[in-house]
């Protein structure tokens, strides 16, 4: 039951935008004590069938420029290439401790962009 509450938390988080492999890899390492590179392995599954479900609602709403997300695409297969390739060779615990900053740092912008509306 925890897989099912887990994967609709992460999925309406997703389907907002917001991005719901942050979640999802939160959850399965601190609830359900999955190592981290597993759940992050699992989270690039996840993302999958969402982001197709994303691409299929937006295509429909026209918000998509074709042109500048083929090219943003092609450098994201690559990148995600070159990172899982270094993840492999990484330590669990440093690993973690990227995560970790990852989460801070987008913590940190989310709170400077709202700071930054309400100022206006």
């Amino acid at each position: 039951m925890t897989e099912v509450i887990i994967g609709i938390v992460a999925g309406i988080v997703s389907g907002t935008g917001m991005g719901g492999g942050t979640i999802l890899i939160f959850l399965l390492t601190f609830m359900m004590g999955v190592e981290q590179h597993i759940a992050q392995a699992t989270n690039l599954i996840f993302f999958i069938p969402t982001a197709i479900v994303a691409i299929l609602v937006n295509l429909k709403n026209k918000n998509i420029d074709i042109k500048l997300a083929i090219i943003i695409s092609v450098f994201g297969i690559l990148g995600a290439i070159i990172g899982a390739n270094i993840s492999i060779h990484i330590d669990v615990g440093i690993l973690k401790k990227c995560f970790g900053a990852f989460l801070v740092i987008v913590t940190l912008n989310e709170i400077y962009s709202i700071v930054k509306l309400y100022r206006k």
